[in-house]
């Protein structure tokens, strides 16, 4: 631990710095202007660079970056795929669930549609919240309430309570997919702007 401390020092701004600083002083020395104090005036200036070097900075933390998150979601889209396909569920609301899954497995798909989305991280996040989180909690929060209405008849069934949540991740996602669609068109404009730009 002392040692690999002691090498990292060597290596450090601080010991460059004062090592520079010091050599300014041998050299001092050398020319005879340091005079019968030349260990003071060696050791004062290497001790003057190692205060005035700036500080080390510490690595940062490595984070996944977007597209790794995007093939962790990926590989979680793919389990919640399989969930889904063990739930009956109505025909209404099975219409707008694979709709929903259709949606969001266009926007997951590797290539260049995933690169636009990678460059978003509100919407990495809001994919990866509903996919983590909000489908499945609708899903599951339908069956088991499916099964107390059974109980409980005359109540609000629980399938309008999916479709409308359903309805609302759709919207949600439409709007992801148009906002992504804006980012590629405002590009290829100033694409445009550039070439006429430069032919003058």
């Amino acid at each position: 631990m002392a040692t690999s401390r002691f090498l990292g020092y060597l290596e450090s701004r601080k010991n460059i710095a004062g090592s520079a600083c010091g050599l300014a002083g041998l050299v001092l020395t050398f020319t005879g202007a340091a005079g019968p104090y030349w260990p003071v005036v060696v050791t004062g200036l290497y001790a003057a660079g190692a205060l005035i070097a700036p500080p080390e900075r510490p690595p940062l933390p490595d984070f996944p970056d977007p597209s790794a998150q995007l093939d962790e979601l990926r590989a979680d889209f793919g389990r919640l795929r399989d969930y889904l396909a063990d739930v009956e569920l109505p025909p209404a609301a099975s219409g707008r669930l694979t709709e929903l899954t259709d949606l969001l497995t266009a926007l997951l798909d590797p290539g260049w549609v995933a690169e636009v989305l990678a460059q978003d991280p509100e919407g990495v996040h809001a994919l990866s919240r509903a996919v983590r989180q909000d489908v499945p909690e609708a899903v599951d929060t339908f069956v088991r309430t499916r099964w107390w209405t059974r109980l409980t008849p005359g109540t609000d069934p629980p399938e309008r309570h999916l479709e409308r949540q359903l309805s609302v991740l759709q919207e949600e996602f439409t709007a992801l997919a148009a906002t992504l669609r804006d980012v590629e068109a405002r590009r290829q404009e100033s694409h445009t702007r550039y070439l006429e730009g430069r032919s003058g």
